[in-house]
Formats: C-alpha cells, sequence, structure tokens
C-alpha cells in the first residue's frame, strides 16, 4: 500500500512530506519533500500556540492548514515524480498547538492535546481516506498522547546484536530505547526536554525575525556557556521524573524564553547556554533511563547543528553517534515516514501506541478515519 504522512512539527518550521510502500513490517521510502510555510503562517500558527488567539483564528487556521497540507501531498508527488493517482492512504498528524501530559498529570488534571489541519480538507482534495488526529486516542486510554514514534523506532531501527536509542530533535527532543533484542513491551520512549524549541526562539528574537534557527550551531560557537544558568535550568524536577513523560511549548516556549532574555546575558551567550542545555537535557534522560552505551541514531532538524551534535557527543562519551540517514532513513523525514506507518496501522485495525512509552493502560488503534472518494 502507498501511503503519504505528513508532518509538521513544534518548530514550526514547515510540512514535511514522505511517500512510503508498506507490505506488513516491509517499509520503503519511496521520496520525501519538505516545504516551508509561507510568510506570515508560521507566526499565526505561534500566536494561537501561545494561547494569543481567539476560537476563531483557530478555526480558521485549521481549514487553512488542511489546504496547505493537501497541496504539500501534491507537491510532494511532482518533485519525487510519483503519480499522485497512486497515493492511496494518507497520514496526517497536524499542527500541535497545545499539548500538556506529565505536567497535567502532576496537578491532577487530564493530560490534553489538539493538532489543527482539518483531515476532510485534505480527503476532498485528495479523493483518499485520511488518518488523523492520533493522539487523542491514547489519553483517552490513559496515555500522554505522545510519543507515538517509537513503534516506528521499534520496527525500523530494533536490533538482536546492539543496544540501540532513537533520538529525534525536532522543537521537542524524544528517545526511544531499544535494548539489544527486546520485545515491544521493552521499549521506553520519552520527551528529554527542549530540541530545537528553545535555541531558536532566542535566534529569532537575536535577530529581530530574521532567522529562525541556529544555522549549523554557529550563533552559539561564538557566544559563551553560562554555567549558573545551565545548572539553574537542568534543576527542573522534569528530568529526574520516570517516564512515561512528554513536554511542548507550554513548558519550553515563549514565556521560558522571556525568562532567560530576562537575565540580561547577551544573546550569543543565551543561544550557547540553551544549546549545552538540549544535550544536557538529552544526555541526562538517556544516561538515566538507558543502558551505558551502544548506537545513537539521530534524525530531526538538530541534526543539522553541528555545535549541538558535538555537545551530544561530549555529554555520551561511550556512545557511537550516528544519523538515521547511516541507516538508510533521512534524518528529515523520518517522522513523516513514522505517520504513514501509524496511518497503515490505523486502515488494518491494528495498534499504533507503545503503553510503555506513553502510558495508556493498554495498545490502542490510533486516529480517526476521514474517507476520501476520487
Amino acid at each position: 500500500m502507498r501511503v503519504a504522512g505528513i508532518m509538521s512539527g513544534t518548530s514550526v518550521d514547515g510540512v514535511d512530506v514522505a511517500i512510503v510502500d508498506i507490505a506488513g513490517k516491509r517499509i520503503r521510502t519511496v521520496g520525501h519533500a519538505g516545504f516551508g510555510f509561507k510568510p506570515g503562517l508560521r507566526g499565526r500558527i505561534l500566536a494561537v500556540s501561545n494561547a494569543n488567539c481567539g476560537t476563531g483564528d483557530i478555526s480558521e487556521l485549521n481549514f487553512e492548514l488542511g489546504e496547505v497540507y493537501a497541496q504539500a501531498v501534491l507537491d510532494a508527488c511532482v518533485k519525487c515524480k510519483v503519480a499522485a493517482e497512486s497515493i492511496e492512504l494518507v497520514g496526517s498528524h497536524g499542527q500541535t498547538i497545545y499539548h500538556n501530559g506529565l505536567y497535567f498529570k502532576r496537578s491532577g488534571q487530564r493530560p490534553n492535546t489538539l493538532q489543527i489541519g482539518e483531515a476532510s480538507v485534505i480527503a476532498e482534495r485528495l479523493g483518499v481516506p485520511v488518518v488523523s488526529d492520533f493522539r487523542t486516542r491514547d489519553i483517552a486510554a490513559g496515555g500522554q498522547g505522545a510519543p507515538l514514534v517509537p513503534l516506528v523506532d521499534y520496527l525500523l531501527f530494533g536490533s538482536t546484536e546492539k543496544s540501540r536509542v532513537a533520538l529525534n530533535i525536532g522543537g521537542i527532543a524524544n528517545v526511544t530505547i531499544l535494548p539489544r533484542g527486546g520485545t515491544e513491551a521493552e521499549v521506553v520512549a520519552f520527551d528529554t526536554g527542549p530540541g530545537n524549541m528553545v535555541m531558536d526562539q532566542l535566534v529569532e528574537f537575536a535577530t529581530g525575525g530574521k532567522s529562525h534557527y541556529d544555522a549549523g550551531g554557529r550563533m552559539a560557537a561564538r557566544g559563551y556557556l553560562n554555567r549558573p544558568l545551565l545548572d539553574k535550568l537542568l534543576r527542573d524536577p522534569y528530568f529526574t521524573a520516570s517516564p512515561p513523560k512528554s513536554a511542548g511549548r507550554e513548558q519550553y516556549g515563549k514565556a521560558f524564553v522571556e525568562r532567560m532574555v530576562a537575565t540580561g546575558l547577551p544573546l550569543p551567550d543565551l543561544v550557547a547556554t540553551a544549546t549545552a542545555f538540549t544535550a544536557a537535557a538529552i544526555a541526562s534522560g538517556i544516561g538515566r533511563f538507558g543502558p551505558p552505551a551502544g548506537e545513537l541514531i539521530v534524525s530531526g532538524g538538530g541534526v543539522h547543528n553541528r555545535q549541538l551534535m558535538a555537545q551530544i557527543q561530549a555529554f555520551l562519551p561511550a556512545w557511537v553517534v550516528q544519523t538515521s540517514a547511516d541507516f538508510g532513513v533521512d534524518p528529515d523525514a523520518k517522522e513523516a515516514i513514522a505517520f504513514a506507518v501509524l496511518a497503515y496501522r490505523t486502515w488494518k485495525k491494528q495498534t499504533g501506541n507503545l503503553p510503555s512509552a506513553t502510558g495508556a493502560r493498554r495498545a490502542v488503534v490510533l486516529g480517526k478515519v476521514t474517507f476520501g472518494t476520487r
């Protein structure tokens, strides 16, 4: 079955589409394409993500993103030289504008999440079934709705010979710990904390919005690490809490960055410290809950930040740090591939979550299906 997976993450930098052929456990990526958001759209998404909006803003964006996602699939087909008519199913993660997991559980409230990008629009434009809204069923089953990629990490990277950790660095960083020869039930996965999110916001602030990320880690390389601030950031009890746990913009968004800026430190120093903070949080999570050594397989936009990758290796000297490209999976496409696979499993009425990762009471079939007709 040929499935298009659509992913736009918490970095809010655009849309990734992966076109994947799936037959049982055989997964073959046919092509991948990424598309940046048009000017203004990113700012509007961030505005609703920071609760600076009304319900009308959310409703309008919900339908607009449906159009954006549908067009991205068509454009990806052209770029990858794949006939649009060959797509049989679409898996759309949607754009997360709110997610709260562990922090809500601490206060006794129910975890909750919201992704937008109207599936009915995608189904109407493409004429094929669309699986969307993956996270809510896991929450209904007692989980946190995240992370959902670990099952796909297990299928792609699990090994009978080596312990591995799959690390994805998007807006939030998350790890999937894959014990050597382990079963699905033995997989441990969780969000380690911020990925690119804090660094990106600081760079935007420093450049007046001209840059949205620290290309290659160059700004961090010009700054100096502020150890007292780093130590303070790492004292957050989130990092010592046991999995399952998940995080989002609610923890590491605008208010978090404003507190960093209020320290008065030079902005390059703040970016350097945020980069070390991200790497240290990743290393802490692996050190606390993973094996002492093994292969670390990195994907997501963070692989392009040389400063961040170097610091991760420095914090984890016993680990062999590679990217998913070394295993035949484009680092920028992995999460889009994952939601293609999860959509396929939903279509086949197979479970898609790992209770060991999300805290759900049981494994469940994820998502909602919107039928399309050609």
